[in-house]
């Protein structure tokens, strides 16, 4: 016999809609809001404009089913399942709840802003479901943004950054309507994984975001921060391939998939040298993401942080031990007779960083080069950012952890490795491909309590950076005990 359906209601500024329970309302239970919208559909006269209102509806609205996502078809093999959803209507929240319909609970609230690179990935994946945050009563929202070129490319008589506008955009909507879903609008936790993470470093570090949210947590941030050079040059690079002009109306009379089969050629390095691209991609970054537009953008995220910007606002940020190290571990075999420092020489790294660095990562060389290139990449875009921004916050409330339990499928503490625990969803789809079959139970209760805990409270249960630089929670093991280093980031120090 098939159980009904129980559904739910919350009013919003644009009119009611209608969600449904997982599990009994008030004994556990999470209602789900799926795909309401934030903003008109980013298509025809706005698919290159700044993200507009919604229009409000009659009746009730149904909110059961994912929204469409910005991301297109199968992008292939990803560590996250993130499913993508065909539609125009792909500016939109989902909200899990506790209590909806109850304006008056006042739960902290976290809003999730999903990964991958600015050009990928999904709100609608099942790792970032928000059960498990009602279950410890916090309400969790989704959020989705344009991406790739559409997002983030310079165009001629368009604003700059639009996917940035479309983080805004859906903040303030959460402003203006998590409380009728139980949520405090005054007690907003912004958090991300990977460019998820690196959007909640860069709201944090704009002045017009700071009413937005109250705290913030960043896993695994990879910054943009694209200057406004390089935006440009790609740019003009895809109008030429596309064969259009690189104003507004050029791009807009190119289809959405010819842009976006597009863009990545027009990122990738010219040189067929594969180290050079490596290089590019360690030494300047991302060629798509938040770009200082000299507007909605005047300074990088760092540059930011060390003026004060956001000073008052909790952080919490960390990486896995090894994000890309999966990556190289493929080439151990043609690297098993690479020197590492003349891999690192290769890679133009000067002679005495490279030399302090291997000094201070001795346990990684000993498991080979292709393990030391792993963890310097590693370093160089995620770990060292750690130190960075927390050094740039002073005295600024931050925390910082480390997630280094290794994965038993895939060797290494690895990108993405950290979401499941986080989210305290073991037991979600394709987990156990990264995770094995018994991942530690008491290890995802340690790392989920204490994000409950900063959303509640402000306070994760150690000591802040500022009080003790270098302190550092390290996530392994089963983690029955806090395990604190005292500066756990001491290996990246030679690259800062």
């Amino acid at each position: 016999m098939t159980t009904p359906t129980l559904y739910a209601e919350a009013e919003t500024t644009a009119g009611r809609v209608r969600g449904f329970w997982r599990g009994e309302p008030g004994a556990g239970g999470s209602a789900a809001f799926l795909g309401i919208p934030f903003a008109e559909s980013p298509v025809g006269e706005l698919r290159f404009a700044a993200p507009v209102p919604v229009a409000p509806w009659d009746g009730v609205r149904d909110a059961l089913e994912y929204g469409a996502t910005a991301q297109r078809g199968d992008t292939g093999i990803t560590l996250i399942p993130e499913p993508s959803v065909p539609g125009d209507a792909t500016l939109n929240v989902n909200v899990f709840t506790p209590a909806p319909g109850a304006p008056g609970a006042l739960r902290p609230v976290l809003v999730w802003i999903h990964g991958g690179g600015y050009v990928s990935g999904s709100p609608a994946s099942p790792w970032y479901d928000g059960r498990t945050f009602n279950r410890d009563g916090v309400v969790t929202v989704t959020i989705s943004y344009r991406l790739g070129f559409d997002g983030f490319g310079h165009i001629d008589g368009a604003p700059a950054n639009r996917g940035v506008r479309d983080w805004l955009a859906a903040l303030e909507w959460v402003q203006a309507n998590i409380a009728a879903f139980g949520g405090d609008p005054s007690r907003v936790t912004i958090a991300g994984q990977s460019a998820g993470g690196g959007a909640v470093l860069r709201l944090l570090a704009m002045p017009t975001a700071q009413h937005l949210f109250h705290s913030a947590w960043a896993l695994s941030a990879a910054l943009a921060d694209v200057s406004v050079e390089r935006s440009h040059a790609l740019s003009g690079r895809l109008a030429q391939l596309l064969g259009v002009e690189p104003t507004r109306t050029g791009f807009a009379s190119a289809p959405e998939e010819a842009i976006r089969d597009l863009q990545r050629k027009a990122a990738a390095p010219e040189s067929r040298d594969r180290l050079a691209g490596v290089r590019a991609v360690l030494g300047d970054g991302l060629s798509l993401g938040p770009a200082i537009d000299g507007d909605l953008i005047t300074q990088p995220t760092i540059a930011a942080l060390r003026d004060g910007v956001g000073a008052d606002k909790p952080l919490m940020l960390g990486s896995t031990d090894d994000e890309f190290t999966m990556v190289t571990d493929s080439a151990r075999g043609v690297l098993r007779f690479v020197p590492a420092g003349f891999a690192l020489a290769r890679l133009h790294v000067p002679r005495e960083r490279r030399r302090a660095w291997l000094a201070d990562n001795r346990a990684q060389r000993r498991l080979g080069t292709a393990a030391v290139l792993g963890r310097f990449a590693t370093d160089t875009v995620f770990r060292s950012t750690v130190v960075r921004v927390a050094e740039a916050r002073g005295a600024a409330p931050t925390w910082v952890y480390r997630f280094s339990w290794p994965s038993p499928t895939r060797r290494w503490s690895l990108h993405c490795l950290d979401v499941p625990f986080w989210f305290d969803g073991l037991d979600e789809p394709h987990v156990a491909a990264i995770a094995g079959d018994a991942p530690p139970k008491g290890l995802a209760a340690a790392m989920h309590g204490a994000a409950v805990a900063f959303a509640r409270a402000d306070d994760p249960g150690w000591r802040r950076w500022g009080d003790s630089p270098g302190i550092t929670r390290v996530f392994g093991g089963a983690a029955s005990v806090p395990d604190i280093d005292a500066d756990g980031y001491r290996s990246v120090r030679a690259l800062l």
